[in-house]
């Protein structure tokens, strides 16, 4: 069962989701660090190592609409009150395939492990590395929930609006050693989204991510 996130997101990744049913279906963290809520049409998963007996009397107290429950304020305030954990809020899931040869920008690696993305990303992500742009970014790339591939890039401020963010995001794409790569926008950061979007990645669903501490 610790290993059904990691196969709803393998499957979602090739173009195959979950059963748009209305359902709900409430399985075990794949790891100690990763808990949340993935949410895609008309199905939500709630991977947390709580009794899921209280998980869908949760839901059901939301008393709303049902095919948002699981990513409604209400419920994410009680399961982070119920685990101790908190969220930074409800993100866009994009993926995008690998791709091979060399990245469309000249990057080089940071390998400072006290430099402020590195630390931040280890926070998140297991095999962190992360690569500076000459033109003004970082493009950080490491493993997250359940194994998967995931990028997140930042543009420096001076070079904004040239399309940078999206080269970033391209990069990241010839940079993970294989099969696919995951990044998360929030949906207000039209400037993020656009860039990911530009660079080949798909939306597949929403995702709410509960950290621990």
């Amino acid at each position: 069962m610790r290993d059904a996130v990691g196969r709803v997101l393998a499957a979602a990744a090739r173009g195959v989701f979950p059963a748009p049913d209305g359902s709900v279906a409430v399985v075990p963290q794949p790891g100690p660090r990763d808990a949340g809520v993935l949410a895609f049409t008309a199905h939500s998963v709630v991977f947390v190592d709580e009794d899921p007996a209280w998980v869908r009397a949760r839901l059901a107290a939301v008393g709303r609409d049902p095919l948002a429950a699981a990513v409604s304020p209400r419920f994410l305030t009680a399961l982070m009150d119920r685990t101790g954990r908190w969220t930074d809020g409800v993100d866009l899931l994009t993926v995008a395939d690998r791709l091979p040869g060399e990245p469309p920008v000249k990057l080089r690696e940071i390998e400072d492990p006290e430099h402020p993305r590195v630390v931040r990303a280890r926070a998140y992500r297991d095999d962190v590395r992360v690569w500076r742009a000459a033109e003004g970014g970082v493009v950080v790339v490491g493993r997250a929930v359940a194994g998967r591939w995931e990028c997140a890039v930042e543009v420096d401020e001076g070079a904004r609006g040239r399309g940078l963010g999206g080269r970033l995001a391209l990069a990241a794409r010839h940079l993970v050693p294989g099969g696919h790569v995951w990044a998360q926008a929030s949906p207000g950061n039209a400037m993020s989204v656009r860039a990911f979007q530009v660079a080949g990645y798909r939306p597949v669903g929403a995702e709410a991510l509960l950290t621990a501490g």
